[in-house]
């Protein structure tokens, strides 16, 4: 027996605990490991797809979710320039942005609902995250 602020603990029940808390932490691993977020593309034109249970890795960013969104059976393809912050989205499927102009329509994108405030390359999501895109003519955040 182990005394332990004056209470006697038993080897068995101090075993027992740290085999409780190993299956915690293996549960806790495995559901990180399952974790997944969602796509929703509203194309502007009263199309809006949502691919869910995409998944989901520590260090993921929206280009990722977009990239495992492609291998989808009901997918979205994409076309991007440059890479890591200066990576910019020019189109989802057939819907390609239309360039400067308060009248023109371009992709947008929130995470949940928090408007982006850094590119999509570089954009960190977290476990059962929303990434929402939008084609739309720009109206502030």
């Amino acid at each position: 027996m182990i005394m332990i602020k004056s209470h006697w603990v038993t080897r068995r029940s101090v075993g027992i605990l740290l085999i409780l808390l190993a299956l915690g932490a293996t549960s806790h691993r495995a559901a990180a490991q399952g974790a997944t977020v969602r796509l929703t593309v509203d194309y502007g034109d009263g199309v809006i797809k949502t691919i869910a249970a995409l998944p989901w890795s520590k260090g993921s960013t929206v280009l990722d979710v977009m990239t495992a969104a492609k291998t989808h059976p009901h997918g979205i393809d994409f076309k991007f320039t440059g890479s890591g912050a200066s990576a910019f989205l020019t189109q989802i499927d057939d819907v390609v942005n239309e360039g400067g102009g308060t009248d023109k329509k371009n992709w947008q994108f929130w995470v949940n609902t928090t408007y982006a405030d850094k590119g999509f390359g570089v954009y960190e999501v977290q476990a059962l995250d929303v990434v929402f895109w939008r084609s739309m003519t720009y109206q502030g955040k």
